[in-house]
């Protein structure tokens, strides 16, 4: 009897249609269902409606930004769902260490390429969850 396992579901949620894109050409055809969110706000009223796997976020977004959405996520659901990425320009490290105390369980930096993605996302997804 074939086993099937779902596909995880990645909200990809940033306020650049054109990142959002290159994020979801980069995981079309892997083991991803994929949804998109254009903000912070629209990304945690579709985890309150449906929690995914994992959410790559974007810091600087208007509405409510990356760091606001990744706090209110912890609040709201706890440290261990979703599992958050955050993807952004800001390389500083003070960036890096305010993301990491926030509740992020991995950090990119744009430009990103597709085997960096893919390494994030599946090294986050794999980790056990915390104590």
């Amino acid at each position: 009897m074939p086993t099937t396992t779902k596909p995880t579901y990645c909200l990809l949620t940033d306020d650049s249609p054109t990142v959002r894109k290159v994020a979801r050409r980069f995981l079309q055809g892997s083991d991803y269902e994929l949804d998109d969110a254009g903000n912070g706000q629209i990304a945690l009223e579709k985890c309150a409606i449906r929690m995914p796997d994992v959410v790559l976020l974007d810091w600087n977004m208007p509405v409510m930004n990356g760091i606001e959405f990744l706090r209110a996520a912890r609040e709201q659901f706890g440290r261990d769902h979703p599992k958050i990425v955050v993807c952004t320009t800001e390389s500083g490290v003070d960036y890096i260490r305010e993301a990491m105390a926030s509740g992020a369980d991995d950090y990119i930096i744009k430009p990103f390429d597709a085997p960096t993605l893919h390494a994030k996302l599946s090294g986050v997804l794999a980790a056990p969850a915390s104590v």
